[in-house]
């Protein structure tokens, strides 16, 4: 029912002030697109990792297009 999964930041992402840089990456997510997933800070992630939770309970379509947003947001978020 959850997926955990892994992202990779920038070194000037991961210098995010009073939180954690996966609860900074999901916040902006939230923010820019709407979605909602949990930050793997939350869940006691091994140092030097970063992920956050989701679920993959939506039908298969609902899920392809999450994918191709969450790509879009990754991708302006690690180049700016």
């Amino acid at each position: 029912m959850y997926a955990f999964v892994n992202i990779t930041l920038p070194e000037h992402r991961l210098n995010t002030g009073d939180i954690a840089p996966d609860e900074a990456y999901c916040l902006s997510l939230l923010e820019k697109t709407g979605i909602c997933v949990v930050p793997g800070s939350g869940f006691g992630q091994h140092p030097g990792t970063l992920h956050f939770r989701t679920t993959f309970l939506p039908p298969k379509e609902a899920i392809l297009e999450l994918v191709q947003q969450l790509e879009n947001f990754h991708r302006e978020y690690t180049s700016n």
